[in-house]
């Protein structure tokens, strides 16, 4: 299975988020995991990627429209991630939100 996100329909819309890591992993591990899986549930989510390595973290997730991308920052338990991600988890982050006028996936 590939870890890169599938073409969707354009257009569509893309958050990226990019964040710099405190020491320790202080429950994020597990938060993380859950905010994962309920991003999935969320209407009008399309996808996601992620990549991390000591220094860096990027995550790209994918949805139809600005307001799906609103109603998930929105989301109570998300709220409640944001704010430990701000007191606990990041030393730095950024977040964008990018139209998505074209797509293409290479795929062998």
């Amino acid at each position: 299975m590939s870890n890169i996100a599938k073409a969707f329909p354009v257009p569509y819309y893309a958050v990226i988020f990019a964040s710099e890591r405190t020491d320790g992993d202080n429950g994020y591990g597990v938060m993380a995991s859950k905010m994962d899986e309920l991003a999935k549930q969320q209407k009008g989510f399309l996808g996601a990627e992620s990549a991390r390595d000591s220094d860096l973290g990027i995550t790209v997730s994918y949805w139809e429209t600005i307001e799906d991308i609103a109603a998930w920052k929105a989301n109570a338990a998300h709220q409640i991630a944001q704010q430990r991600g701000q007191e606990e988890w990041y030393s730095r982050y950024s977040l964008r939100v990018c139209k998505v006028e074209r797509d293409h996936v290479f795929e062998m």
